[in-house]
């Protein structure tokens, strides 16, 4: 079979593993920041294998961790302080 490739790259990133426990939850996640997504990070979760690309700007989007993490608004707010730390 013959593939036609869009991109096929191989790039240096770097990966942070955290694991917190929030009011209701607790949370297991990747976090892989790369030069592909332009000062963005890939949000991995771990437990319930949701990803995102995520900036500062979505992390105040209303509705948009709830949505992407398939969270309530109280669970993803444990989410939203951490990330809104570490995209400061």
């Amino acid at each position: 079979m013959e593939r036609f490739f869009l991109y096929d790259d191989v790039e240096e990133s770097k990966t942070r593993f955290v694991s917190f426990t929030g009011k209701k939850l607790r949370y297991d996640l990747a976090i892989m920041q790369s030069s592909r997504f332009f000062g963005k990070v890939l949000v991995l979760d771990m437990q319930m294998g949701r990803f995102a690309i995520i900036g500062a700007d979505d992390v105040e989007e209303p509705g948009y961790l709830e949505h992407v993490f398939n969270k309530t608004e109280e669970e993803a707010e444990d989410l939203r302080e951490y990330l809104n730390e570490l995209l400061a």
